[in-house]
């Protein structure tokens, strides 16, 4: 009689070499980082195409990040634009206060320090769209439902009022000339990051933590789950990455108004993460690439465009009331076979 494999026998599998660990996170680095350095070189620079790339990059991102909080947690937040602006004004004011010191001193930018100083304006604008999901989140996420959507949604309308009376951001005229940083790569790396983020944070006992929040806060409670510290860290996680969704729209648009983070953009982004499904994180990719290519691709209608996309997204609605993916991924959409 052959002997059962030590893993059988009550022996303990051996762990993975941390090596072997460290080359698996690596992996979509390794692979992701160089087909996005060719998409670069190959995709036209000013091309319609590549703007509307452009858009579905921080689509992405902001549905991305807001399913950490709507999806995961089971909250309800509607301000995701206001952390947008923050990290977005944030960002464009450090270039363009770089750029103001380096004509005053007679110093030419070259290409390896714009972006390194983007890269830096553009994590600090996420810092401060963190800390500003940390000052909302704190006193606010002790409130559930309709309670909390009323919160955040303030909270993304005091940004903006806040945004149009100061005048060092532009006051309602805005910032202009915003040195166009962004580029095909950054916009993509960043959606990689954020994709594998959400994605190790769903697999992880923290992503657990909230998962449970969302199916029984009592029993989580119960189970001896700090509610409000995990609801809070999650809101500080999908403030920072809106962060830098905002610091990138603004540095490919080259221009920011606070007409563009009004709320009806929190809703889009909320559109996008419904009709993906609630905890998908490939239901809100798809639903982002869906609800921004579709207004473009409706342009030969004209005037009917919109009318036509509100029908769409309502029998999308009536169809797959729990989302395209409901709570589950695309490669877990394929039923098991039966046994015979």
């Amino acid at each position: 009689m052959s002997e059962a494999p030590l893993h059988l026998a009550g022996v303990p599998a051996a762990p993975v070499p941390a090596s072997r660990a460290a080359l698996r996170s690596a992996l979509p680095f390794l692979i992701g980082v160089p087909l996005l350095l060719v998409a670069d070189l190959l995709v036209p620079a000013g091309s319609y195409t590549l703007r509307v790339l452009y858009d579905v990059g921080v689509a992405i991102i902001l549905a991305v990040s807001l399913n950490i909080v709507n999806g995961f947690t089971g909250q309800f937040s509607i301000g995701h634009a206001g952390f947008m602006a923050v990290g977005a004004y944030g960002a464009a004011y450090l270039t363009l206060a770089h750029r103001s010191w380096a004509l005053a001193h007679g110093h030419s930018i070259g290409a390896f320090e714009g972006q390194a100083v983007f890269t830096l304006a553009l994590l600090s604008g996420g810092a401060m769209a963190a800390l500003a999901g940390a000052l909302v989140g704190i006193p606010s996420l002790r409130l559930k439902g309709d309670y909390l959507a009323i919160v955040t949604l303030g909270f993304g309308e005091i940004i903006r009022v806040i945004i149009e009376q100061t005048e060092a951001l532009g006051a309602q005229t805005g910032l202009t000339d915003i040195p166009p940083y962004a580029n095909l790569f950054w916009i993509y790396f960043w959606v990689l990051v954020t994709v594998l983020v959400a994605r190790r944070l769903q697999a992880s006992s923290h992503g657990r933590a909230l998962l449970a929040i969302r199916e029984d806060e009592i029993a989580a409670e119960a189970m001896g789950v700090d509610t409000t510290a995990y609801k809070v860290r999650a809101f500080v996680i999908a403030a920072f990455f809106a962060g830098i969704a905002g610091g990138l729209f603004g540095h490919h648009l080259t221009t920011l108004g606070p007409r563009s983070f009004t709320f009806v953009k929190s809703f889009e982004v909320v559109v996008m993460v419904v009709l993906g499904g609630l905890g998908s994180i490939s239901g809100s990719i798809l639903a982002a690439m869906v609800l921004t290519v579709l207004p473009e691709a409706l342009r030969s209608f004209d005037r009917y465009r919109m009318s036509l996309y509100a029908l769409l997204l309502i029998s999308l609605m009536l169809t797959r009331p729990s989302g395209l993916f409901g709570s589950r991924e695309i490669w877990q959409l394929r039923r098991p076979r039966r046994a015979p």
